[in-house]
């Protein structure tokens, strides 16, 4: 086969590949035309970029943010450690001790002075000695503490649910989503825990279907009053894109299954709980003019979504993420 023969085949090679892949990316677009577009948006705080527990609703992981006004690190309790781990750059305390003892070693090995020659005799190796014992007691401590930082939190349903799986709710409430302290005590003031009582689960699951039925009556508005000004934002620019393909995607029958509390926390004056959402909805995008179906189905269909609302002072709690599930 001479170069020409195999650039043709490899144009239709390539050509067929795309003809099968275009349907089911249009296919995974029309799936998604509910509020939020099937992305993850929006904003968890100081928590934004780490992503919130597995629940008995929501096991697997949760995708990464598609769409966030929040940066890297912005308000942020604790600083990412920069590469070279421990003793690396940026290592601080434990760091620049390190660099001085290796220093000094390596400049008396240099000069001819043994590895010990650049600490000035019997007294520099006591106090290398000291300061190495002392290296040695804080590396123990930053390993404690890093393993007390790093363990698996088991509080997401309530300080008393004991072993088992979490507290969950079925639509109506029941007994409520969960009780008691949202999951995860932070660290430091900016990231205490946050109780979530019965009213609150209420709350989530009325928000739920109002945001709902705003979306499909492009009530900005309304919308207004339901989330938080950045995924307003996004709802904005998503309704537009319906506009002008002269569609308009209507989400009704909405009821939740199932659902349970991730984490609850405060930072400052705001308080953020993420909360796992299954629930059923019949998701269908039809012509603006005419009423015919363009996509989606008139048949329900399930959803789970985990979704962060945040509340200051004085206001009622508000949408402030959408989270896809893996």
């Amino acid at each position: 086969m001479n170069f020409s023969q195999w650039s043709r085949t490899l144009v239709k090679t390539i050509a067929v590949v795309l003809a099968l892949a275009l349907p089911t990316a249009l296919a995974i677009s029309s799936a998604d035309a509910r509020v939020g577009g099937g992305v993850s948006s929006g904003s968890r705080g100081s928590r934004t970029f780490s992503a919130p527990p597995s629940t008995t609703t929501a096991p697997g992981s949760t995708s990464q943010f598609n769409r966030t006004y929040s940066q890297p690190g912005a308000g942020m309790n604790t600083a990412a450690p920069a590469r070279g781990g421990l003793f690396g750059r940026g290592g601080g305390f434990l760091g620049g001790l390190a660099a001085g003892f290796l220093g000094a070693g390596l400049l008396g090995m240099l000069f001819g002075g043994g590895l010990f020659g650049g600490l000035g005799g019997l007294s520099s190796i006591l106090g290398l000695i000291i300061q190495i014992v002392l290296v040695v007691f804080v590396v123990r401590l930053a390993m404690s503490w890093w393993q007390r930082r790093n363990a698996p939190q088991a509080a997401y349903a309530g300080a008393d649910a004991g072993p088992g799986p979490q507290t969950s709710y079925r639509s109506g409430l029941g007994g409520g989503l969960g009780s008691g302290l949202g999951g995860g005590f932070g660290f430091g003031a900016n990231n205490a825990p946050l109780e979530i009582k019965p009213d609150d689960y209420e709350a989530f699951e009325r928000l739920l279907g109002d945001v709902q039925a705003a979306w499909s009556n492009e009530d900005v508005a309304k919308l207004h009053t339901l989330a938080t000004p950045e995924m307003v934002s996004y709802f904005e620019r998503d309704l537009a894109e319906n506009r002008a393909r002269n569609a308009v995607n209507k989400v009704t029958n909405v009821k939740l299954l199932q659902g349970d509390l991730a984490e609850a926390w405060r930072e400052g004056e705001t308080e953020y709980a993420t909360v796992a959402l299954r629930f059923a909805l019949t998701d269908k995008t039809v012509d603006r003019n005419t009423g015919a179906l363009v996509a989606g189905s008139e048949q329900p269909g399930e959803v789970t979504e985990v979704w962060t609302f945040a509340r200051r002072p004085g206001s009622a709690w508000e949408l402030s993420a959408i989270q896809q599930t893996n």
